[in-house]
């Protein structure tokens, strides 16, 4: 699992690459604390390299909405394949993201 950060404007982005697996969770956790700091910027996550992701990678993303919706920002997931749109249809996260 690979991340990439960038700070562009009001965006904070980050990229994943790989499979979000309970494997990759901790060291993903600890590249994505840079996100918590939002403070409004809005934050992207492009998972158009995103191949898996685990419940437990699942469970990062929703902790980072509770942390973003506190600071006033909003996250945007793009670049979904078909099957994980499903899982998100699925577990609700549609509804809780801006999914492009």
């Amino acid at each position: 699992m690979k991340t990439t950060f960038t700070n562009e404007a009001n965006n904070l982005i980050m990229a994943f690459e790989g499979r979000l697996d309970t494997a990759a969770s901790a060291q993903t956790e600890k590249d994505m604390k840079v996100l918590h700091d939002c403070d409004g910027k809005d934050i992207i996550l492009d998972c158009s390299l995103l191949e898996y992701i685990s419940s437990s990678g699942l469970r990062l993303f929703l902790g980072l909405a509770k942390v973003a919706k506190v600071k006033g920002s909003n996250i945007t997931i793009t670049g979904l394949s078909d099957d994980l749109r499903q899982v998100f249809d699925e577990i609700g996260f549609t509804r809780l993201f801006n999914i492009q």
